[in-house]
């Protein structure tokens, strides 16, 4: 893993002497300062590269005290780059002047000669600010591609789909929670963001989270937040999950894979809408429609312990249970069109088509992947193709009984591989075999949950 970024301010002030005792301030807390002596190098610093913060004086000029020149650096950085955190800092402060700082853009006002304490806890703050606000605008326009797309896959012409899709679009409009259930690959993230898109919520964020991909050690601080201080690590304060989803939607994929010891934290904020960051006493409240989705039989894992029934009520207001591919015979071919005409523009393959028999060859199949499966076995035929027309050996589709390995048959057909290919296909084989139950394909390979998670996340299995 690559080293995470050190934070950078950009420092603006005509004094020597200050800009130096600024620079080993931030240097000491971790912080890079690159200091300028006036507002012209300031906006060629700017231009020239990105800042989480910029911490200017107010005036420039020998003898000028009316912290004019600041005001138009201040309204000249913004220009260059809107969401700047900008904090003003002067000498001959007055409440006019730092009214109208704020008015015109500026995050803090700073006065000299500073304290040490507040500076820094002023600066971090609006870093702090910077970085949520770049995750906000990346998950923003994650959001408007999803917007774009999301019903690109989502073909129901099945009467088991048809069902599904009116029961969805019944409840979309709603703040209702709604647990999706189905196998791996049946397309519960589709569903989600179709939930998602056709709500009242759909300019707002969906935020997405891999609930078995989080260490329970920072499950509070990745769905809560932190404050700075609160662990080791925490050098400064992070929005959690639900801060980020506040006001949109949030989706826990994976839901089944909660420790049971953060699942009464999970039913507090599902219950009040409050939460505290880790390390602050400060209740916040939070305004989010929650949509989970899960592979498992969460009614099973109520019966065993694993899971908290009254977590459950409050998942399930509405339950949409997604059928299997093999069960969507009508809806086969018509995804597999779909898939055809989209991997065929990326990839720059007009005109492909497929031939009858290869059509009857995917409605005979059992898709124990589904519609996951069916999107990737389309993808490689066109990669692979050489002419125009996708036939049953195109399709290259396994003969059922290669669904079942045996450890030796593995083991045969794997002694051609790198040991990374090979443990690829066993870790696909046990999820083909076991529906995309990641307890069961856990079990049959002998590892722990979260290591096979580790190994999914490894080779890109979804």
């Amino acid at each position: 893993m690559p080293p995470k970024e050190r934070p950078s301010i950009l420092i603006a002030d005509d004094q020597r002497d200050v800009r130096e005792a600024l620079r080993l301030l931030f240097k000491a807390e971790g912080i890079d300062a690159i200091c300028v002596d006036g507002p012209r190098a300031a906006l060629n610093a700017l231009g020239a590269q990105r800042f989480g913060a910029a911490l200017i004086d107010l005036n420039y000029t020998r003898d000028t005290t009316s912290g004019m020149e600041g005001l138009d650096l201040l309204r000249d950085l913004k220009k260059l780059e809107a969401d700047l955190p900008v904090v003003v800092m002067t000498a001959w402060g007055t409440i006019n002047v730092a009214v109208e700082a704020m008015r015109h853009g500026a995050g803090d006002f700073i006065e000299k000669p500073w304290d040490n304490q507040r500076l820094m806890s002023v600066i971090r703050n609006q870093l702090a600010l910077a970085s949520s606000r770049g995750e906000a605008a990346k998950l923003k326009r994650e959001n408007e591609i999803l917007r774009a797309d999301g019903d690109e896959d989502f073909i129901a012409e099945s009467a088991s789909m048809r069902s599904v899709l009116a029961q969805l679009d019944r409840v979309a409009p709603t703040d209702a929670n709604v647990l999706i259930l189905g196998e791996n690959g049946t397309g519960k993230g589709v569903v989600a963001r179709r939930l998602h898109a056709r709500s009242s919520r759909a300019k707002q964020t969906l935020v997405k989270v891999n609930m078995g991909g989080i260490p329970e050690s920072v499950f509070e601080a990745e769905m809560f937040g932190h404050v700075r201080g609160a662990f080791t690590d925490a050098k400064s304060d992070r929005i959690g999950r639900f801060e980020l989803a506040d006001g949109g939607t949030l989706f826990l994929d994976e839901i089944a894979n909660i420790p049971i010891a953060q699942q009464p934290k999970l039913l507090r904020v599902l219950e009040d809408g409050e939460l505290e960051r880790v390390g602050s006493s400060r209740t916040l409240r939070v305004d989010v429609r929650l949509i989970s989705a899960t592979n498992a039989e969460l009614a099973a894992e109520v019966a065993r312990g694993a899971f908290r029934k009254d977590l459950l009520f409050r998942l399930n207001t509405v339950e949409l249970r997604l059928p299997p591919l093999r069960e969507r015979e009508a809806d086969i071919a018509l995804l597999a069109r779909s898939f055809l005409a989209r991997f065929a523009k990326r990839y720059q393959r007009e005109g492909l088509r497929f031939s009858a028999t290869a059509l009857r060859a995917l409605e005979a199949y059992a898709w124990p992947g589904n519609v996951r499966e069916l999107s990737h076995v389309i993808e490689r035929a066109v990669l692979m193709l050489d002419g125009k027309v996708i036939d049953e050996a195109a399709l290259n589709l396994k003969p059922e009984a290669t669904h079942s390995l045996s450890g030796a048959a593995a083991l045969a057909a794997s002694e051609s591989m790198s040991v990374d290919a090979a443990e690829e296909q066993l870790v696909r084989q046990a999820l083909e075999r076991t529906g995309g139950n990641i307890q069961r394909a856990a079990t049959l390979l002998g590892l722990s949950r979260p290591s096979l998670y580790r190994r999914m996340e490894k080779f890109g299995i979804e």
